[in-house]
């Protein structure tokens, strides 16, 4: 089977893999709307805000293994270059969900997944960053923000490919862009923090 045709066969269904609502699903079966709840964000950082960080990181788990799922199967029939298409149409999937109004997460733990399948000592890297700067300053979003920004510096720097960076740093941009929100309220300093005790600003209690 070619490669143009592995992509039309498995494209549709890693787009749709994305769209797997892990965080509404697990936010319904603790009683809550993450939709409407905390950020109104379906992510693992609004899941483990209202929930507790058990639901947060089974959140995170579900959304992982999309990326990882869709990049596997790419990489495993077809190489790099479908690894890394099919990863981000499950990264796409996530963030403009076709069944909830194109309105979905902000993409960080799918393009995770996808990054540990593709470049596992970078991914690595790169959660232990994550981890470090959301424990100190309980903001998510500012260690998203950091890791969506050195995506592209760890290929660099693991020698990768140039098309490789330049869709990592896509990436970084689509990440990046969902995150604008948390940016304008890290600005006014009204972000939400992950462990609840929100700024008198966010309007979140």
């Amino acid at each position: 089977m070619t490669d143009t045709l592995w992509f039309g066969v498995l494209a549709v269904p890693a787009y749709l893999l994305g769209t797997f609502p892990t965080a509404i699903l697990v936010a319904r079966a603790g009683g809550h709307d993450v939709t409407a709840e905390g950020s109104g964000n379906p992510g693992a950082s609004n899941v483990a805000r209202i929930m507790g960080w058990r639901a947060g990181l089974l959140v995170m788990a579900g959304d992982l293994a999309k990326g990882a799922i869709a990049a596997g199967v790419g990489l495993a029939v077809s190489g790099r270059p479908a690894a890394y298409i099919l990863g981000f149409l499950a990264v796409i999937g996530h963030t403009y969900p076709v069944t909830r109004g194109f309105r979905g997460g902000k993409g960080v733990a799918t393009a995770g997944g996808m990054l540990a399948v593709l470049n596992p000592l970078v991914s690595l890297v790169l959660a232990a960053i994550w981890f470090v700067v959301a424990r100190v300053l309980k903001l998510a979003s500012v260690g998203s923000l950091i890791i969506a920004i050195l995506f592209p510096v760890g290929c660099l720097l693991t020698g990768r490919a140039g098309w490789e960076i330049g869709i990592t740093s896509a990436l970084a941009v689509l990440v990046i862009i969902r995150h604008l929100p948390n940016l304008k309220r890290l600005f006014q300093g009204a972000e939400l923090r992950t462990d609840g005790t929100n700024p008198p600003e966010s309007g979140v209690n």
